[in-house]
């Protein structure tokens, strides 16, 4: 009998261990091929941007660059553009980028920040009903409100300067103000009520109670706010047209017209790299933060 129950759990365990293992297997292969899927466009954008013109259109493919041309990523920038934004130096380019990220991430953050401070720890008539509002905000769709906001800024004589970039993130996200509300909410009141019985103000909760509680879902909130405003193309694209105060997502999208014959696919590819690899590297060293401040925010009080 116990030797018959040994044989019978042994199995049972065996059977069990044989799913997990095959369920294991599934799951890693799926990802191994999601993971190749998603990095094989980036994969092709490095060995394009290294190869030589005659080889970017080559049949059959080189799916490894011979010979590897480095120079590509100093081409891509001193070439022979014909376009009036040729003439401006690459590091106008890059200032300008530099200047609009920096704002955007200090203020979508900050202002979002307290924003959604007062949404979560603070009671006041009409809260709800301004957060749902606030958050009825996420429906309409930024080409809805691409003229209105053009006649604004025309009106307030703001086209072709960096302030309709800038200006309007300082009043919050909606998007980031739900993100941060909700992380807020996780944070048990007694915090805040044992800081008001040694005198602290709302200022002094939120600076240095909330906030240092909060660095994951800021961090987060920070890398998302980096992305969007680096990579940024259509505002810049409708706000401004002088070729100095163009940001490099608008150099990079003159490269199909700028040059007099055709488009140098390799240079584009080594400038598109190049533009992008601070949004990658920020990521590779914050990953980690990034995803415990999206996974910790949970949609729970």
């Amino acid at each position: 009998m116990t030797a018959s129950s040994t044989s019978l759990r042994t199995l049972l365990l065996g059977n069990r261990f044989r799913r997990g293992l095959l369920k294991t297997i599934y799951i890693y292969s799926a990802l191994f091929v999601y993971a190749v899927l998603f990095l094989l466009p980036f994969y092709w954008m490095l060995n394009t941007s290294l190869k030589e013109p005659l080889r970017v259109f080559q049949i059959p493919p080189d799916w490894y660059p011979n010979p590897v041309v480095f120079r590509n990523y100093l081409d891509a920038w001193v070439n022979e553009r014909t376009d009036i934004a040729a003439e401006i130096p690459v590091y106008n380019y890059a200032k300008n980028t530099v200047i609009i990220t920096v704002n955007g991430v200090i203020a979508t953050t900050f202002s979002s920040a307290l924003i959604a401070y007062a949404f979560a720890r603070m009671d006041f008539p009409g809260k709800q009903a301004m957060f749902l509002g606030v958050i009825s905000t996420l429906m309409i769709p930024f080409t809805v409100l691409m003229v209105p906001q053009f006649i604004l800024w025309k009106n307030l004589n703001w086209l072709d300067t960096f302030l309709p970039l800038m200006v309007p993130y300082w009043f919050g996200s909606a998007w980031n103000v739900f993100l941060l509300r909700q992380f807020f909410m996780t944070i048990p009141l007694e915090y805040d009520e044992s800081a008001r019985i040694d005198g602290a103000t709302h200022w002094t909760i939120f600076s240095r109670l909330i906030v240092p509680l909060s660095k994951p879902a800021l961090g987060a909130i920070g890398v998302l706010a980096f992305v969007f405003f680096w990579n940024d193309f259509l505002g810049p694209l409708i706000i401004l047209s002088k070729p100095q105060n163009f940001t490099l997502t608008m150099y990079l999208a003159n490269f199909s017209v700028a040059f007099v014959r055709t488009t140098p696919w390799h240079l584009y590819m080594a400038a598109s790299l190049t533009i992008i690899s601070p949004c990658l590297i920020l990521f590779f060293f914050s990953q980690r933060a990034f995803i415990q401040g999206i996974t910790i925010t949970d949609f729970k009080r």
